[in-house]
């Protein structure tokens, strides 16, 4: 059995909840935050048997697109005065963050 850990954006939670609803998996969201944008994530929780893996991988690769997303570099008040009106930047934004661990027990009372 192994614990899957996924990490995406909120826009793609949605739909992946519902891919897993279709298919059965049964898995706990949580809210975060983090990445250098600071922007909100959902984390999921979902224990499968060793075989469903890749199926429970293959839905979160389908669902979790990344996309391009302009943000204002944060300001350097050390920097001289010209540097702080830089300019917005395009960054990649999106996809999934993963990790697949080993259980050793699974209790479901």
């Amino acid at each position: 059995m192994k614990l899957i850990i996924a990490i995406i954006q909120d826009k793609d939670s949605n739909r992946l909840s519902n891919a897993f609803i279709e298919k059965d998996i049964r898995a706990t969201k949580l809210s975060s935050t983090g990445g250098f944008l600071r922007s909100g994530n959902s984390t999921f929780l979902v224990g499968v048997e060793d075989e469903k893996v890749e199926d429970v991988l293959d839905l979160i690769k389908t669902t979790s697109k990344t996309r391009k997303q302009f943000m204002a570099p944060p300001v350097n008040l050390d920097s001289p005065m010209e540097a702080a009106g830089a300019y917005p930047v395009e960054v990649q934004v999106g996809g999934a963050t993963v990790f697949v661990l080993p259980i050793d027990a699974f209790h479901q009372f």
